[in-house]
């Protein structure tokens, strides 16, 4: 991952987390009022519970298929597809076909960071 405020981060010089056996995440770069982070599904399956949280999260997908559900509408989507996550609104994602999302969230999520 970048400092906290690098102008720049490389995805080849950032670390990246597994989170579980379908899903791992790279927290690319960061301040207090955004952040940017590539998740990666590994296999078809849940990425996670589905869950809501106070930050603003807007995502592109970079690769796969999703089936994303956000406050109880469920869509598919593919490369090059974008959702919107409004705070504190229910959703979750199911990997189709294995993939890339990438998350900016506002502000930062704090909670993401292994010194938080």
């Amino acid at each position: 991952m970048s400092e906290k405020g690098d102008v720049f981060a490389f995805a080849d010089a950032t670390p990246v987390e597994v989170i579980d056996e379908v899903v791992s995440r790279q927290i690319l770069t960061f301040n207090d009022e955004i952040m940017m982070v590539r998740v990666i599904f590994k296999t078809p399956g849940p990425g996670g519970a589905p869950h809501s949280h106070p930050h603003v999260q807007i995502t592109s997908v970079e690769s796969g298929v999703f089936d994303l559900t956000i406050d109880g509408r469920t869509q598919r989507l593919k490369a090059g597809d974008s959702f919107y996550v409004p705070s504190g609104v229910h959703h979750g994602a199911i990997c189709i076909e294995p993939g890339v999302l990438v998350d900016v969230f506002a502000p930062m999520r704090a909670d993401f960071l292994k010194d938080a």
